[in-house]
């Protein structure tokens, strides 16, 4: 009776727990029950004698299946399944957009899933995919090939040995052996995806793009096939015939020819023989300015030597005369080749002329003289010696000894270089000059004079002939009657602390720099 009264209690529950169960059962078999394959139309429909369940369709067959309409010459169905393999001008038709044609065609409704072989296209609105064998899941819209496959648009053709094209992110990603390319460019790479909408690349791994002016390298980064930028990250160059850019980074756009170039960059001019370096470059390529900041620096090298140069800020420039190249460099110049150093606070180098200019404070070295102006030109001469062009309050000091110094002042100079060497001096306006005496390359004593002209000729960085153009007034003192004014001239400032050694040494801070440039080198 104990028993009886348990399962009493507990049997009531239990059957209307099942009974509800009992209830649902159709409303979920109801949903769960797939759609099944439906034949629209074909001109006659025989039952396979080799093939167990299955029937053929023959003439002009159109079947359905949910959203899927499928076009063909005849086919196969599968009793119990909505398998279809279709042959022959086979056309299947997703919602608006999608078209796939091929010349057959595996179909599983099950999974969703088509596979289509020989000459398949896969056409969404204005895009069409190429190739011999395509996986289509139909119900993810993704296709993919492995066999070569080519993706055309308005304007790109894209082609790979791999690629996949994602219909709802509207991304086609390749791999393996792709090239690309329109009227405006050529691309080659081994890892790309393509924005269909709005038609950009983006990269992985070794790329090149060439455009109608440039080529661009890098391995990784984007590239707009309309307006032709690019967002190049990983080893990027851009080059042509007479230019190569290397950076970190490089930020570029074809249309309006600006660019940016970050970290380690490195700009060459093949025609004019020139590096310009730094971690920060902005320039234009239609109007060939460039800009450089932070470790700015510039080297102008041929088969012999080589100028290197630092300063704050460089700018770069097309001169008049085609191919030929402007220079300025701003606050805190320092520059080093072999032959001559100097410091300045602003520069401009013309490369048509070989000219350059120094402005404000300038500084030259030349094996032992020191030499000082106002402002100062350098001009190389290819048959010529090199001249050096001295303007306001020039000075030229030689150290012969220690404490010892020959001296030349005056209002302008020329000077001229053969061989690396100064070879003599022009002083013309208010000369003076200051310098030992030797007697069997003993010092004597000390000669000092003063002419409005002077010319000097100077024999192993000593002070070997001197010709007054003007009836001169001097004096020649013996070295035990000199005192400390005897042995310099007014204004005289030995600046050999400052004098750049090596072509690293031109990026030690100067001890003195003005805040502002200087009104000739600005324009």
């Amino acid at each position: 009776m104990h028993t009886s009264r348990f399962n009493t209690k507990i049997a009531a529950p239990f059957r209307n727990f099942i009974l509800g169960l009992i209830l649902l059962l159709p409303f979920f078999s109801s949903a769960q029950e797939k759609k099944e394959v439906e034949i629209l139309q074909a001109g006659a429909l025989v039952q396979s004698p080799h093939i167990a369940n299955a029937q053929r369709l023959l003439n002009d067959v159109i079947i359905k299946h949910q959203d899927v309409l499928m076009y063909c010459d005849s086919a196969y169905t599968y009793e119990g399944s909505n398998r279809v393999d279709a042959f022959g001008h086979v056309h299947i038709n997703q919602g608006d957009t999608l078209h796939l044609y091929a010349q057959k065609v595996f179909y599983d409704g099950d999974r969703s899933f088509a596979q289509a072989i020989h000459d398949v296209e896969l056409h969404n609105k204005d895009i069409i995919l190429y190739t011999d064998t395509l996986d289509y899941d139909m119900e993810n819209d993704i296709g993919y090939y492995d066999c070569f496959g080519k993706i055309v648009d308005s304007t790109n053709v894209l082609t790979s040995k791999v690629g996949k094209y994602y219909m709802n992110e509207k991304l086609a990603h390749f791999t393996d052996s792709v090239v690309g390319f329109s009227d405006k460019y050529t691309i080659d790479s081994d890892n790309l995806k393509y924005n269909t909408e709005s038609e950009i690349i983006y990269f992985e791994g070794p790329t090149t793009i060439r455009d109608s002016a440039n080529t661009l390298y890098a391995e990784d980064g984007w590239y707009n096939t309309i307006t032709g930028e690019a967002d190049l990250k990983k080893s990027p160059e851009v080059y042509n015939e007479t230019q190569l850019l290397k950076a970190k980074q490089i930020i570029y756009n074809k249309e309006n020819g600006d660019g940016f170039a970050y970290g380690n960059v490195h700009l060459e001019d093949y025609e004019n023989r020139t590096i310009v370096r730094g971690n920060s470059v902005q320039y234009n390529e239609l109007t060939e300015l460039a800009t450089v900041t932070d470790s700015a620096m510039f080297i102008s090298y041929n088969e012999t030597d080589s100028l290197f140069l630092h300063a704050d800020t460089l700018r770069t420039m097309p001169d008049t005369v085609e191919g030929e190249n402007i220079v300025k460099a701003y606050y805190g110049v320092r520059f080093y080749r072999s032959d001559v150093q100097g410091i300045c606070d602003s520069l401009i180098y013309f490369t048509k002329d070989s000219l350059v200019q120094l402005f404000r404070n300038p500084v030259l070295w030349s094996e032992m003289q020191q030499l000082s102006a106002d402002r100062i030109e350098m001009i190389q001469h290819t048959n010529a010696p090199d001249q050096i062009l001295m303007y306001k309050n020039s000075f030229i000091i030689a150290e012969q000894d220690s404490g010892m110094y020959d001296q030349i002042k005056g209002k302008d100079m020329v000077g001229y270089v053969i061989n690396g060497e100064l070879n003599n001096i022009n002083v013309d306006g208010n000369g003076q000059t200051l310098y030992y005496a030797r007697e069997d390359k003993e010092i004597i004593g000390m000669n000092r004079a003063e002419s409005s002209n002077i010319s000097i000729r100077f024999k192993d960085g000593q002070i070997h002939k001197i010709a007054f153009m003007k009836q001169p007034t001097g004096e020649l003192k013996p070295l035990l009657d000199l005192t400390e004014n005897d042995k310099k001239l007014a204004d005289f400032k030995w600046q050999i602390d400052l004098r750049p050694v090596s072509k690293d040494d031109i990026f030690r801070e100067p001890k003195t720099q003005t805040p502002e440039i200087t009104e000739a080198a600005e324009k």
